[in-house]
């Protein structure tokens, strides 16, 4: 069986098949993201709404950061406070916290139509206090893994794809696709 993997981003697609190491296609559906805390049923919802134009096996991908001292936020609309705030502007609503502590995590959620299988990564860190770095994209400049006192954006190739794989459940997922052949 093979998935499709939903994205509009080329290069988030072409990085995911390169590390999870299976043909997978990549296609672009235009899906309502409902408003939720709860990444899994933002993630599911989002599955749902891309099988009905896609009709295939499929994956999505929900990506949060939260800030401790925020409680949940800004979780899954840390792309909407990027864009309204800035990455300097995300520094500053962890400037009440003295450690700065936040968590990376992304849900994946495979749907075939009738079967949903979830995969969940996460990865302990906080927040920089100014953001530091040119690789990467979105919030790369202003997380930093606990283990490290670089940015994500700040890290070479090697160690930037063991945080991102920390984050990401890849090798879960790669299991699972591989399983269902």
């Amino acid at each position: 069986m093979r998935a499709v993997y939903v994205t509009g981003n080329a290069n988030k697609a072409r990085y995911f098949s390169e590390l999870i190491g299976l043909p997978i296609e990549h296609q672009k559906a235009d899906v309502h993201e409902i408003q939720s805390l709860d990444p899994l049923e933002i993630s599911e919802h989002k599955a749902k709404e891309a099988y009905k134009q896609i009709k295939k096996p499929l994956i999505v991908e929900d990506v949060s950061v939260t800030i401790e001292a925020l409680n949940k936020l800004p979780g899954p609309f840390i792309r909407w406070f990027i864009e309204e705030v800035g990455l300097e502007g995300v520094c500053r609503l962890a400037d009440n916290d003295p450690l700065r502590k936040a968590t990376a995590s992304c849900v994946y959620s495979f749907f075939d139509g009738k079967n949903f299988e979830h995969f969940e990564g996460n990865l302990e860190g906080k927040i920089s206090e100014h953001p530091r770095g040119r690789e990467g994209f979105g919030w790369n400049p202003i997380f930093i893994p606990h283990y490290s006192k670089q940015t994500m954006a700040e890290m070479d190739d090697m160690t930037f794809k063991e945080a991102y794989l920390q984050i990401k459940p890849i090798n879960q997922l790669k299991k699972f696709l591989k399983s269902i052949k």
